[in-house]
């Protein structure tokens, strides 16, 4: 789990540093411009490392589907070598997606302007400034992406019937609530991600307009990334005792940090 936590921090940290950055540079400099190739950066890291992330959480629910519901079989099935092969397939399949996409995107003629409605480059903003026929071949791969992420989302949800059945199952109060606890950190950063990019662009059109697709955007590419490292620190005792005595004022009598 902690390996897959790893590549879920640097997956996050890797998506903060492509939109918020320059996004930033722009606020404090009164700005509005991105070059041609620093645009065509941006889509390629944003989207690579959404889609890998995305893949790391399906697999991050499998390793959660035998923790919990094959115990005795774990250390076989998810041993050291098959982990580090499914994040490499994670990241190779975000890389394999991402240049198909960009690759495609960068090569319409765009005739309608150079002004995206949004504080990043993405996808779907380039192609309304395209006038070209050909952008349905992006959208034929857009429509593939979504039947994949469509069949991770059943995987994802197959896995957790099984695992709450198997959790419900469980005598012990202590138990469940230690299984509890490993996996709804997991779920809760699922839904905010799923959630949010998929109301981003499947809302209605009647319901688009310029200030809520920004505020989808930050939903969608700024907080689950921003949140993650909070939703799962929050299992370390330590760390709740801390927020609490934050909370409560206690910080002003000092922490004592337990030694290593």
């Amino acid at each position: 789990m902690y390996f897959f936590l790893l590549n879920l921090a640097l997956l996050d940290l890797g998506t903060i540093t492509t939109t918020v950055p320059k996004a930033m540079a722009n606020s404090l400099w009164d700005t509005t411009a991105i070059s041609y190739l620093e645009c065509a950066a941006q889509v390629f890291f944003f989207l690579f490392f959404i889609l890998a992330e995305f893949s790391l959480l399906t697999i991050m629910a499998y390793d959660r589907y035998v923790a919990i519901c094959k115990p005795l079989h774990y250390r076989t099935v998810m041993a050291s070598r098959t982990c580090v092969n499914m994040a490499a397939a994670a990241w190779g399949s975000g890389f394999l997606y991402t240049m198909l996409h960009t690759a495609n995107t960068f090569s319409l003629p765009l005739c309608q302007g150079y002004a995206l409605e949004q504080f990043f480059c993405e996808i779907p903003q380039i192609l309304k400034l395209s006038c070209s026929d050909a952008y349905l071949r992006e959208v034929g791969l857009i429509v593939a992406s979504v039947c994949l992420v469509s069949g991770c989302f059943v995987f994802l949800v197959l896995s957790y019937v099984q695992i709450f059945r198997a959790v419900l199952r469980i005598p012990s109060e202590q138990g469940r609530h230690k299984a509890f606890s490993t996996c709804l950190p997991h779920l809760a950063v699922v839904f905010l991600f799923i959630s949010t990019a998929f109301f981003a662009y499947l809302k209605p059109p009647s319901m688009s307009s310029s200030s809520l697709n920004l505020l989808l955007a930050v939903l969608y590419s700024v907080m689950p990334p921003a949140v993650n490292p909070l939703i799962y620190s929050m299992r370390n005792k330590e760390l709740k005792d801390v927020v609490w005595k934050v909370m409560t004022g206690g910080l002003s009598e000092g922490i004592n940090c337990p030694s290593s």
